[in-house]
């Protein structure tokens, strides 16, 4: 039985003044290139709800990004960082020692998957953590290549953006990238990309790697690292099959090619598990972490098998990776996902796509519901025969969400993500999908989808 639509309308029409004075400013003084989705001024946050600076309430969908795991300013993250702050707040773990960030080491090593025990380097951000693995995994093999999926988005650096494959409008304009980086087929079963019909895959994408390009354009001992989103993020919120990933690792291992999971946006319980490799039972050579790894301060990881780890002093280094207060933040983070999170969010993810698929009958335009835990895509198409994709509507959707008090984004050219808090409510998650209910109702009315 579908729970009752409840709807919401914010009392004035948003943005409000303090926030559009705020966003003139902002358009005077801040790069054109940042992406906003919608006009939303933050003043504070508690959990999911998060207030603008005229005193709008919303629910945060986005958690910043999938960063903030434990919610907005959860109390006990909050006193981590006070207590660590007051003791001091940067020495650089590059050149210097100090408990924190070596507590924090062995922690996220204890937590990698793999029996081989761990060495990793700490980082700033995501893009950091898959630079890191990029030249680690080149410094081992001494091997040039790399091998990168079409719709992958791994960061956007220059290393991290030769990975890229979701968007031509990412890599416009700063050529020449790092050479030698192919990509290859991911597992987009509900859009196969070997032309097959959704349900009788043979994951031929992962066949065309060894008997098409490692046959005629790659050869597989040059080859240093496949880089793999366990689930693509910014491609779409694609969840690739039970044998997508294994196979993935058979291939490595065969060729000696090092395999690199990118569970930046997947890591620390997002998807129900501590890595999304977890669900898959793969343990990668190389594990690029960071966004949910501490509840919104700037901080990335890249882990690696202890004998991959052959680099010498001064071969790479990070002056502000593993700050200590983030690394304060980050422990505390993981302590609360290890204490119930995690296991929040795998509940709550199911209970979100089991009203999600209660509500299809409703939406011609919903063609595929697909995630695990807390990282939940709903692709929008025109026609669910032909799944012609509708970018026009989700960017509607997304719109009038933020209009209606719901802060979602999309993902891919047509996908709706939810990716909220993992200590989310139950109250807070049907009041969110009420929300999007409504306003994909109203959008569909509006393209003549819907009478």
């Amino acid at each position: 039985m579908s729970t009752p639509v409840k709807t919401r309308v914010l009392k004035l029409p948003v943005p409000g003044p303090k926030s559009r004075a705020l966003l003139e400013r902002d358009a005077r003084n801040v790069s054109p290139s940042y992406t906003r989705s919608y006009p939303f001024v933050m003043e504070r946050g508690q959990g999911t709800e998060v207030w603008d600076v005229d005193g709008y309430r919303y629910l945060d969908f986005n958690a910043g990004i999938a960063v903030n795991a434990t919610g907005h300013s959860h109390p006990d993250v909050v006193r981590a960082i006070q207590e660590q702050a007051a003791k001091f707040i940067h020495m650089s773990g590059t050149d210097f020692y100090y408990p924190v960030q070596i507590e924090l080491a062995e922690k996220l090593n204890a937590l990698a998957p793999g029996s081989e025990p761990k060495r990793l380097f700490f980082t700033n951000s995501g893009t950091e953590s898959i630079e890191a693995a990029l030249k680690l995994a080149r410094y081992y093999t001494r091997r040039p290549r790399m091998i990168a999926f079409i719709g992958a988005f791994h960061g956007r650096s220059m290393g991290s953006l030769s990975l890229n494959g979701s968007k031509a409008l990412h890599k416009a304009g700063f050529a020449p990238l790092v050479p030698e980086v192919t990509h290859t087929h991911y597992a987009y079963c509900y859009r196969c990309p070997m032309g097959k019909t959704y349900g009788k895959c043979r994951i031929d994408c992962v066949r065309y790697l060894e008997d098409v390009i490692f046959q005629r354009l790659v050869p597989p001992e040059e080859v240093a690292a496949i880089f793999v989103e366990p689930i693509q993020g910014e491609g779409g919120y694609i969840v690739p099959p039970p044998e997508f990933l294994p196979m993935l690792r058979e291939i490595a291992d065969k060729y000696g090619i090092l395999l690199v999971a990118d569970e930046i946006q997947t890591g620390f319980g997002r998807t129900g598990k501590m890595f999304a490799v977890e669900h898959w039972g793969v343990a990668p050579d190389i594990l690029a972490v960071a966004k949910g790894i501490a509840s919104g301060m700037p901080l990335g990881a890249m882990i690696a098998r202890e004998s991959l780890m052959t680099w010498k002093p001064g071969s790479h280094g990070n002056t502000f990776g593993g700050n200590p207060v983030s690394c304060a933040a980050a422990l505390e983070t993981i302590r609360l996902i290890e204490n119930g999170y995690m296991q929040n969010a795998a509940v709550m993810g199911q209970r979100m796509m089991e009203i999600l698929e209660e509500r299809r009958h409703k939406h011609p335009s919903i063609g595929d519901i697909r995630g695990k835990g807390l990282m939940v895509g709903v692709e929008l198409v025109k026609n669910r025969e032909t799944k012609e994709m509708a970018p026009k509507l989700r960017d509607d959707v997304v719109m009038k969400a933020f209009e209606h008090g719901l802060l979602i984004l999309g993902c891919g050219p047509n996908t709706v993500r939810f990716m909220p808090p993992l200590n989310i409510t139950k109250e807070h998650l049907e009041e969110g999908l009420d929300i999007f209910d409504h306003v994909l109702t109203l959008a569909e009315r509006e393209a003549g989808l819907v009478s």
